[in-house]
């Protein structure tokens, strides 16, 4: 190649540098300004994005709040199972998170994971708003059949499945927990030891 394009496309670089550098420049400081105009981050928007934010009910928070524990187990003042929460939110008791294990091996399929529901079985998070827990074990033992003029639902009986009814509290109190908000939507990190009364109480249900 001729001595002279050479000569000339190097000094074509060599003034394009100067404009690409005062470009990046450029766009540093509008970035800059940007980041300083930003907003902070607005905490109660990021909660209502995050799908693991639990919606809390301050009146079911208060109506299934734990007054007093038999042998690992908590009830609250109706005297039906409830769920026991501590360490800043982290740690659940026993029953709580054994009702999530069970749940997502025997009802997730149906009703959607966390207990939010699908398109042909309910929100079980707010089923639990309205079913007293009677009517709970009633409906898991005898089944449950809904007619409108979308169609029929129908929940099966699953009072011989002990894979179901030997966990019935368990179910009951997770879904307790979901239903006013106490847990998210994510496997609990922590809980409770299993109580030597759950260990008895499954022994025998099973035959074990």
């Amino acid at each position: 190649m001729p001595l002279g394009e050479t000569s000339l496309q190097y000094q074509s670089k060599a003034a394009i540098r100067p404009l690409v550098a005062a470009l990046v420049l450029a766009l540093a400081s509008t970035a800059a300004v940007q980041a300083q105009d930003a907003k902070p981050a607005d905490a109660a928007l990021a909660n209502q994005l995050d799908p693991n934010a639990p919606e809390k009910d301050a009146k079911l928070l208060d109506k299934y709040q734990a007054v007093k524990v038999e042998d690992g187990k908590y009830f609250d003042k109706d005297g039906a199972p409830t769920y026991h929460i501590s360490n800043d939110g982290k740690k659940f008791d026993w029953y709580a998170y054994s009702g999530y294990r069970r749940y997502h091996a025997e009802c997730h399929v149906c009703h959607g994971p966390d207990a939010m529901g699908s398109t042909y079985a309910p929100a079980l998070k707010d089923s639990l708003k309205r079913l007293s827990y009677e009517e709970f074990i009633g409906i898991i033992a005898g089944g449950k059949q809904d007619v409108s003029a979308a169609g029929t639902n129908v929940m099966p009986a699953f009072g011989d499945n002990k894979n179901v009814m030997c966990y019935a509290d368990d179910l009951y109190t997770y879904l307790k927990a979901r239903a006013s908000g106490a847990m998210p939507r994510v496997r609990p990190t922590d809980k409770e030891d299993k109580p030597e009364a759950a260990k008895k109480a499954e022994k025998e249900c099973l035959g074990g």
